[in-house]
């Protein structure tokens, strides 16, 4: 037997010492994020290894198992806790230690084995903890497999089983490294400015890039899980200033910046032009479907408008579907499709044949970017931004909005733009020309600018993104729109950033 989980406990007390905590928000659409010690505890994680455990043998798949952990100063102690739980359900451990999380993804087909865990809490603030699943490699949990967890484990539903087993893979990252070196070096001398944050990709990003032949400069690559710049986030503007300020310095090519757990890279040009990662996508599938013609791209809904209008990519035939943002979304779409890459705003890119196995991996991203410029010997990055055609896009910005109330305001904007567009009002001053409404709602309107409000998938906050292809004014009146909408719901609270 196994207690069920509490949604709430106070710490430093017996019962929390005595009961898994597990507050049932920690159960996202793709992934599980939680406040250590203030919405789950050592024992709650092992609940979730249990309730895990437990899905893997429901959904028909080998109960086989990769973990491993970021860095972290708990992360290590979580992933044992959830690995107890694991093995109490039956499953066969495969621990490859400190790792980011494309390594765990590369391991399963590595190791040969169909299920992931890895625990992370990717970009999120310390204090934070959480975990990447998947029973189906290279997909990774979407709202189905996360729903029915979240059951298992909120109700206790254990199914023990004997045959449990751990072990430790010794050495594991020099087999990711060499997986993705064994190739032919630059012909070209880049200057390369590495960035992690003191995240985990700090370990493993430098060897990486040098093993290519990049001139590796190190920014902020020793391993420090108190984060004492900033956050290791590649959508965060302290990161990405202090990227730009390092290739200005150093008269770098370009500067390539890892999130905490090495899925998700940020690119600053040779001027110091802080890239958006869609417009890299944009440049990026130029350079692949000039090799690659009549090519599937899957990009998310906070993407630029440039996948569907940029000449180059029309007259190499590229095909475009806008999806849902989250990467266990765009790694299900890209595979269903049988698209050649997939690309998210936040920086997650995916690759299948012949540059990846299907998943996000901020190397395999980093190494795109670098052979981009390699087959482009007399063009700068600089250069390679300059030939899109112009547009004024906004950071990704996060109103706070409570995980119990996101979901409902969502809803609420939806209904208030479909009902604009249904009655013919304005937005922004122009009429409505599209709505998608896949995740969230897109409001694109007569002159092509659009504003995006989604729920975050991982945070207490809402997602708003706005762009225009005529001017930096209209890119403001679609904000002031938007924003307007907003602030019609006293839920929503201040952004982290603004335009």
């Amino acid at each position: 037997m196994f207690p069920k989980p509490k949604p709430a406990l106070t710490p430093n007390t017996y019962a929390y010492e005595s009961s898994p905590l597990v507050k049932p928000t920690g159960f996202r659409e793709y992934d599980a994020r939680w406040l250590l010690e203030k919405e789950i505890n050592l024992m709650g994680m092992q609940a979730l290894g249990l309730g895990l455990g437990t899905l893997i043998r429901e959904l028909n798949v080998k109960p086989e198992i990769v973990t491993g952990h970021d860095f972290r100063g708990y992360s290590s102690a979580v992933k044992m806790a959830l690995i107890s739980g694991l093995m109490a359900s039956g499953c066969k451990v495969h621990d490859i230690g400190l790792a980011i999380t494309p390594m765990a993804y590369f391991a399963q087909f590595e190791l040969n084995v169909p299920c992931v865990a890895m625990v992370t809490a990717s970009h999120n603030d310390n204090g934070w903890t959480g975990v990447k699943m998947g029973a189906h490699r290279p997909l990774t949990f979407g709202p189905v497999e996360m729903k029915r967890l979240k059951e298992i484990v909120l109700g206790a539903k254990f199914d023990f089983k004997d045959g449990g087993s751990y072990a430790f893979v010794e050495n594991f990252p020099e087999r990711y490294i060499a997986d993705l070196t064994k190739r032919p070096k630059l012909k070209r001398k880049l200057k390369v400015i590495v960035a992690c944050g003191n995240g985990t990709a700090g370990a493993f990003a430098p060897r990486i890039l040098q093993a290519i032949g990049c001139e590796v400069v190190p920014l902020d690559c020793n391993l420090d899980h108190t984060f004492p710049r900033y956050n290791p986030n590649t959508e965060d503007m302290k990161m990405l200033h202090a990227m730009r300020d390092a290739v200005l310095v150093n008269h770098a090519d370009v500067a390539l910046g890892f999130d905490g757990d090495g899925d998700r890279c940020g690119v600053v040009d040779n001027e110091g032009e802080e890239i958006f990662a869609d417009k890299v996508g944009v440049m990026l599938a130029r350079d692949i479907s000039t090799m690659h013609r009549n090519t599937t791209f899957v990009v998310d809904v906070k993407s630029t408008g440039l996948f569907l209008t940029d000449p180059v990519l029309k007259a190499n035939g590229v095909k475009v579907d806008y999806w849902k943002t989250g990467h266990s979304y765009i790694k299900r779409r890209v595979n269903e499709l049988g698209a050649i890459a997939g690309f998210e705003k936040s920086g997650h890119f995916f690759f299948n044949k012949p540059f990846g196995r299907g998943y996000d991996d901020g190397m395999i991203f980093a190494l795109a970017v670098c052979d981009m410029l390699d087959r482009n010997p007399g063009k700068s990055m600089a250069d390679l931004r300059k030939a899109l055609p112009k547009t004024w896009g906004s950071p990704t910005m996060a109103p706070h909005c409570d995980d119990e109330k996101k979901y409902a305001v969502v809803e609420a904007v939806v209904k208030h733009f479909e009902a604009a567009k249904a009655g013919g009002s304005k937005v922004a001053g122009q009429s409505i020309r599209e709505l998608v409404t896949v995740n969230g709602i897109r409001v694109t309107v007569e002159d092509g600018t659009w504003g995006l409000v989604r729920a975050s998938s991982n945070k207490p906050e809402l997602v708003v993104v706005v762009e225009s292809p005529v001017s930096e004014q209209r890119m403001r009146d679609m904000f002031q729109a938007v924003d307007g909408v907003l602030r019609t719901h006293p839920e929503v609270g201040a952004y982290n950033q603004t335009i």
